[in-house]
Parts: C-alpha cells; sequence; structure tokens
C-alpha cells in the first residue's frame, strides 16, 4: 500500500511515543501550533475548534476526548479539526496538574473529602490511574457478567464515581472554561496575523509570475 507505514510500530512503541512524542514534546507543540495556523477556516471559527478541545481536556472522559471535542465543536459551529488539535492541551505532562487542580476544586464545590492529597504529587497521578484503570476493570466485568454467571458488583463503581469521577468533572469546568477562553482570545489575532501575511505573499508570488510572464511575451513579440 502506498501509505504504510515502512517501520511498523509495536505497541510498546507507541504507548513510549504518546508519553514523550519522537522528537520531544516542545518538536510536537510546533506541529499542533503549525496545524493549527495552516488551517483553511476563518480564524474565529478555528478558535471555537481551539475553545472546544482544550475545554474537554478538563474532562475525566478519557478515551473519548476526541469525541468529545468533535461534539462540543459541532455546538459551537467551530473547526472540528482545531478542536482535536486543541485536545493535546492535555498531555501526559499537563494531565497530573489538571486533574489535581479539577478533584481538589470539584471537592471543595461539593463539600466532599479529598480522596488523594494536595497538589499534582506523583503518587496522587498514580493513584489516580489505579482509580480509573480500576472503574474501567469493573465495568468490563460486569458487561461480561451479563453473558455469564457471575454476578455484577456496582459498589466500586459508585465509590469511584463519588471520590473521583463527580467531583473532576465538576471541578473541571472553571478551569476549563478560564483556560479555553484565553486560548481563544489568543488564537484568534495570531491566525488572523498569520493568515493576512500568508495572503500577502502568495498575492506577491502571483504579481512575480505574472510579472516574468509578461515580460517573456514583451520578448517573444520583440523577436
Amino acid at each position: 500500500m502506498v501509505f504504510r507505514r515502512r517501520d511498523r510500530r509495536s505497541w510498546g512503541r507507541i504507548v513510549l511515543e504518546f508519553f514523550y512524542p519522537r522528537g520531544g514534546w516542545y518538536r510536537a507543540a510546533q506541529y499542533v501550533r503549525h496545524r493549527l495556523r495552516r488551517l483553511p477556516d476563518a480564524p474565529n471559527r478555528i478558535a471555537r475548534g481551539i475553545w472546544a478541545g482544550v475545554f474537554v481536556s478538563f474532562t475525566p472522559f478519557y478515551g473519548l476526548h476526541f469525541l468529545s471535542a468533535f461534539i462540543v465543536a459541532k455546538a459551537m459551529r467551530g473547526n472540528i479539526l482545531a478542536a482535536i488539535l486543541g485536545t493535546f492541551f492535555g498531555n501526559p505532562i499537563t494531565f497530573p496538574i489538571i486533574a489535581a487542580l479539577s478533584l481538589r476544586l470539584g471537592h471543595w464545590m461539593l463539600g466532599t473529602r479529598p480522596v488523594f492529597g494536595r497538589g499534582p504529587k506523583p503518587e496522587d497521578s498514580q493513584g489516580l490511574i489505579q482509580a480509573f484503570s480500576g472503574a474501567m476493570s469493573d465495568l468490563w466485568n460486569n458487561f461480561l457478567a451479563i453473558f455469564t454467571p457471575e454476578r455484577a458488583h456496582w459498589g466500586k463503581l459508585a465509590g469511584f464515581f463519588d471520590d473521583v469521577f463527580l467531583p473532576y468533572l465538576v471541578g473541571g469546568i472553571v478551569p476549563g472554561i478560564i483556560c479555553a477562553t484565553v486560548c481563544y482570545y489568543v488564537s484568534v489575532p495570531l491566525i488572523t496575523a498569520y493568515q493576512q501575511r500568508r495572503k500577502g505573499q502568495l498575492k506577491a508570488k502571483l504579481q512575480e509570475i505574472a510579472a516574468k510572464r509578461k515580460k517573456q511575451e514583451g520578448e517573444v513579440a520583440g523577436e
């Protein structure tokens, strides 16, 4: 096939590059910025897409951020690709900070007791990962129980919802809106300036080509 990768990546390499992309996170961020600036759409639509992508990065819907960004961008009439690229605001570097902030704020807003420690410490991130993986495992086992003699157990999932998921969801709304709005207002003038500069460069290039062609036609006519 024409578009098949020459070097097939193993699952281990895929996981490794998710946490640390080839070329580093700076290069990955530069690529995302480059793609956003070159999207063929109005600056405000691209910025609305970025808003959607950044906002859903503060939600606990891990594994569904692309779909969530698509839905929010559709509702806001934003650029879909910009929304998907905007979800990279949430990455292995920022997720521990986002999770710790959202959990602490969510428990405070709900008046409940935080389960994880104060601030984005390494042990908090590990505990959060274990909580989500345990919930997914229980959900899968309960699904299999439909087709087997095993009984479904919802106690752990209920505890996960009360202690982690709901506080995370509630606590992520305010910082998500703030960060997404900041990114929106920063993106609009930057994208507008880039598109205008690109149009000017393209116009100058076309004028240069037209001048060369006119000169060549004049030389041919003179002969």
